[in-house]
């Protein structure tokens, strides 16, 4: 398993253990909230790389919830949060 994943999933266990953001919290999110702030993260990382600026129409959340850092940390928090919808969409099929 490549250390991509493994951050991938570390991510999404810690926003599970440490956020609280259980499996009933993020099936209340069905409108593509969770896909919606995982691309403000991977907007952010372009911004970061190309200088550009975050469209803040991507999320229907709390901006406090919104904490950029790196490129890379934003990129692992993106992909734990595109997991979490596809994860919410398998429980709801």
């Amino acid at each position: 398993m490549s250390d991509a994943i493994k951050d991938v999933i570390a991510e999404r266990e810690r926003q599970q253990t440490v956020e609280g953001w259980t499996a009933s919290h993020d099936d209340k999110h069905d409108m593509g909230q969770l896909a919606g702030a995982a691309v403000c993260y991977v907007v952010h990382g372009l911004r970061s790389a190309a200088k550009h600026s975050v469209h803040r129409s991507y999320w229907d959340w709390d901006e406090e919830w919104f904490k950029p850092t790196s490129r890379r940390r934003d990129l692992v928090k993106a992909a734990a949060l595109i997991l979490a919808e596809i994860e919410r969409l398998d429980r709801a099929s």
